[in-house]
């Protein structure tokens, strides 16, 4: 689904230092259980296949996305996990766009929010590279931080949860998000819209090092 914007999940390659649209492969990620690599470095390799695509795209696109507000976003975000639980679920998937796709473009969609919750209200429309780039790192940076300290604090719990678990996550984070928007952004004693953000993003994360990892979908 291209939501008008750009497609943020197709998978791409690298070569000879360019970057090329590929054919997505049915699992665009390696099995990660094979390299001896800690959360961090798994955050670090997928968030720079993340940045390459998005780039890629700001490229193809330019910064089309610009126009979306944030509610619009959270519902590109919405699209994204919906359709993954409903192959969760019925175990049938009828387009060829992988599920880790959905999972990449839910943390592009997520940068693509905390970038328009943080630039200037004065800033233009149109983006350079440079620009797009410098943002975009900045977020990342700003969730890999949330990431670490979380992740010492619940000690990887995530890593004994299942992929449809956290897909219901990012869904409740979705609602959360939906409520505080129709209530004008306004938490009284819970976190705000860049909380929940931030949270989807990294529960993406972790659902891709799951399926990197080899572990099955569950149907409930």
């Amino acid at each position: 689904m291209d939501n008008g914007a750009g497609s943020y999940g197709r998978s791409i390659s690298i070569r000879q230092g360019e970057l090329a649209a590929s054919k997505v492969p049915r699992r665009p990620f390696p099995l990660l259980s094979s390299l001896p690599l800690t959360t961090p470095d798994h955050y670090d390799l997928l968030l720079a296949r993340c940045r390459a695509l998005f780039l890629a795209k700001t490229h193809d696109y330019g910064t089309a996305w610009r126009i979306l507000r944030l509610p619009s976003v959270t519902d590109q975000i919405f699209i994204k996990a919906n359709r993954i639980r409903t192959i969760q679920e019925t175990g049938v998937q009828l387009v060829a766009d992988d599920v880790s796709e959905e999972f990449v473009a839910i943390i592009n969609y997520c940068l693509i929010a905390l970038m328009q919750l943080h630039l200037p209200p004065d800033t233009p429309l149109d983006l350079t590279p440079e620009a797009v780039a410098t943002a975009y790192d900045h977020e990342a940076a700003e969730n890999r931080r949330l990431l670490l300290a979380k992740n010492h604090d619940y000690g990887e719990a995530w890593r004994q949860m299942r992929v449809a678990s956290i897909t219901d996550l990012i869904l409740m984070k979705l609602h959360r998000v939906k409520q505080l928007e129709d209530n004008g952004g306004v938490a009284t004693v819970s976190e705000g819209v860049e909380g929940s953000y931030r949270d989807m993003l990294n529960y993406a994360v972790f659902a891709l090092i799951l399926r990197g990892e080899g572990r099955e979908e569950e149907k409930k």
